[in-house]
C-alpha cells in the first residue's frame, strides 16, 4: 500500500508542477498516468470522473485528482477509508506545486513582469496551453463519450447532435454551462440514455 500511496502523490505532484493551463490541459495528462501507465482504472472509470469533475463545483484538475486518489485504493482493494486518504494525498499533491511556486516566483514576477525576457516566456506558453487543452476535447471523443455508428447507431447519433447543441449554446447563444449541463441530462433522462 505504501508504494500505491508514493506513486499517487508523486504523479499528482508532477502534473500539479507540470499542468500548465489548468485542469483541462491536466486531464490528457492525468488520463496517461491513471488509466495508461498505472492501470488503476479503466478509459470508462476516468470518463466518469472527469464527467463528475466538471458538474462539480471546484477546478476540475483538483476534483479529478479528488476522485482518482479515492479510485485508485478502492481499485486495489482498500477499504473506502483508505479511498478517502487517498483523495486527500492526490488533492494535496496536485495543489502542493502551485502553492510553492506562487510562494516562490510571486516576488519575482511583481518585480519582472515586464522585462521583455518574461514577457517571451508567457507568449510561448500560451500556445503550448492552448495545446494541450486541445488534446484534452480530443481525449474525450472517445466511444466511451459518443458511443459508436455500429455499437448503438442512435446513441451515436444523438450523442453528436448533443455535442453541436452545447457547442452551439455556448459560443452562439452565450448560454451558461449550468444550464447547457442541466438541458443535455434532461434529455438523457427523457430519451433513456
Amino acid at each position: 500500500m505504501i508504494t500505491l500511496l508514493l506513486q499517487l502523490f508523486w504523479t499528482f505532484f508532477l502534473i500539479g508542477l507540470f499542468g500548465f493551463g489548468g485542469g483541462y490541459a491536466m486531464i490528457s495528462m492525468i488520463q496517461g498516468e491513471v488509466v495508461g501507465h498505472y492501470h488503476w482504472m479503466t478509459m470508462g472509470q476516468f470518463t466518469d470522473i472527469v464527467a463528475i469533475s466538471q458538474s462539480t463545483p471546484g477546478p476540475i484538475g483538483i476534483n479529478s485528482a479528488t476522485y482518482v486518489g479515492y479510485t485508485a485504493l478502492v481499485n486495489a482493494g482498500y477499504s473506502s477509508a483508505w479511498g478517502v486518504f487517498g483523495s486527500f494525498l492526490a488533492t494535496f499533491a496536485v495543489v502542493l506545486p502551485s502553492f510553492i511556486l506562487m510562494l516562490l516566483i510571486s516576488k519575482f514576477l511583481i518585480k519582472y513582469r515586464n522585462h521583455p525576457s518574461v514577457e517571451n516566456v508567457f507568449s510561448t506558453l500560451r500556445p503550448a496551453v492552448v495545446g494541450l487543452l486541445a488534446a484534452a476535447a480530443l481525449l474525450l471523443m472517445n466511444s466511451e463519450n459518443f458511443s459508436s455508428m455500429s455499437e448503438n447507431p442512435w446513441r451515436f447519433c444523438l450523442s453528436i447532435f448533443l455535442f453541436v447543441f452545447a457547442l452551439i449554446a455556448q459560443k452562439v447563444y452565450r448560454l451558461g454551462p449550468i444550464l447547457i449541463i442541466l438541458l443535455c441530462g434532461v434529455a438523457g433522462i427523457v430519451l433513456g440514455l
